[in-house]
C-alpha cells in the first residue's frame, strides 16, 4: 500500500535529493534545455533562486519536486515559468499532476497571472495531455527547437494557462 504523497515547500534537507532528481532528467537529455549537471553548490544556489521550489513527498521521502520562476522581466514579469522533475522509478504515478496543481496555487500566491511553458517537447505526450488536462493551451509548434541527447531535432509546443 503506498502512502500519501504531499507537496509542500522545499527545505535544505531536501537539497541532495532534489539535485539528484535533477539531475536525472537532465541526463536522461529528453525533456529539460539544461546539459550541466548540478553539484551540492550549484544545486542549493540553484533553487534558492527559484521564485518558489515545491517537493513531492511519501513517506517522509522526496520523490519529485518543481521549480517556478518569473518567464521574463519587467512589463512581461507577471508571467512565469516552471519545471517539473520526478525521480525515475517513480514515474508514471500521477506525481507530476499533484506538482503542477500545487505550482498553478503558488503562482497565483505570488502574483502571477500566467504560467507559461516555453519549450515543452512535442514528443513528451504525458506531460501534453497533463498540460491540456489541467487547462493550458498549446500556442503553436517550434520546428526542431529542441535538441535531444542524440544530437537529433524534435519540435517544441509552447504551452500557457492563465491563473
Amino acid at each position: 500500500m503506498m502512502s500519501e504523497i504531499t507537496v509542500r515547500a522545499y527545505a535544505p534537507a531536501d537539497l541532495p535529493a532534489m539535485t539528484a532528481i535533477w539531475n536525472q532528467v537532465v541526463e536522461d537529455g529528453v525533456a529539460f534545455p539544461q546539459e550541466e549537471l548540478l553539484d551540492a553548490e550549484t544545486g542549493a544556489a540553484f533553487f534558492k533562486g527559484q521564485s518558489h521550489c515545491g517537493v513531492a513527498e511519501e513517506g517522509g521521502e522526496v520523490v519529485g519536486l518543481y521549480i517556478l520562476h518569473p518567464n521574463n522581466v519587467g512589463r512581461c514579469g507577471h508571467i512565469c515559468n516552471a519545471s517539473y522533475a520526478v525521480r525515475r522509478d517513480q514515474r508514471g504515478r500521477h506525481l507530476g499532476e499533484a506538482l503542477v496543481k500545487d505550482c498553478l496555487v503558488q503562482a497565483k500566491k505570488l502574483g502571477y497571472r500566467v504560467l507559461q511553458f516555453n519549450a515543452v517537447v512535442e514528443n513528451n505526450v504525458h506531460a501534453r495531455h497533463l498540460y491540456e488536462r489541467l487547462g493550458f493551451v498549446q500556442l503553436g509548434t517550434i520546428p526542431g527547437g529542441f535538441r535531444m541527447k542524440d544530437g537529433h531535432y524534435e519540435n517544441i509546443c509552447p504551452y500557457y494557462r492563465e491563473l
